[in-house]
This record gives C-alpha cells, structure tokens and sequence, in this order.
C-alpha cells in the first residue's frame, strides 16, 4: 500500500548587506527531492498533502506516496531546493542556480499484514477469526 510523505517548507526572506549596501535575499521552495529509502526517489515542484486535505481516502496514490515492496525499517527524508530572489531597493530580481537543503532523516517503520475475509466484524463476533 502506498506510504503517503509531506515536506513542510515556506519561502524565507534574510536581510543582510553586501559591500556596504543593504539587501534582501528570498528563498523560495522551488523542488522537493524525496529520498524513500530503498535506493528509490522522486523529485517533485509540490510538498505533497496529507490524503485528508486531498480528499482522498487513505492509502491511495499522490504524487509524493511510495509503495515499498519489503518489510523492514527504512531511512527516508526530503531535501528542498530553494530558488533565490535578491532585492537592492529597486525590486526583487532571479538569482540563477538553486540552493539544497538536506532534511532530517526519519525512519519509517513497514511491516506486512496479512488478512482473512469473515462473515461478520469484531462487534458482531467478538469471538470470531482476528479478533
């Protein structure tokens, strides 16, 4: 089933100076490189959403979901390139090439579930096959 996964990242702005004059530099998330853990990847423009907020019901495919295909604990993460902006006092101006951030590792935990159709839930049966 796919492993739904959502980066957090908000454009930054850093006020600063450059040979005596005043500047502002903005940081915007342009890419966000999702690393699964499994010698996989995906490289997507949006942070990805939870399923709740996408309207769909969970454990279906989004552009950020990954399915892994064993059991075992993985080590996943997401490094956000930022496009930079820069600002002299007379408006924002591209800055060429793209900054990369590495995120924190966080491991994810897949285990396998195996399942048995039943004539009737827990509530009915309480008795019954998995309960």
């Amino acid at each position: 089933m796919p492993t739904n996964f959502v980066g957090a990242a908000t454009a930054q702005i850093q006020n600063g100076e450059l040979f005596g004059i005043p500047l502002r530099v903005r940081f915007t998330p342009a890419v966000y490189v999702y690393t699964y853990g499994d010698g996989s990847s995906a490289t997507v423009t949006t942070p990805g959403q939870t399923w709740a907020s996408l309207g769909q019901a969970q454990f279906t495919p989004t552009p950020t979901s990954h399915v892994y295909r064993e059991p075992g604990v993985y080590s996943a993460h997401v490094d956000i390139r930022y496009s930079a902006q820069v600002d002299l006092g007379a408006g924002w101006v591209d800055v060429t090439g793209q900054l990369t951030t590495p995120g924190p590792t966080q491991d994810v935990r897949i285990l396998e579930a195996h399942t048995a159709l039943v004539a009737h839930t827990c509530a009915e049966d309480p008795a019954g096959i998995g309960c």
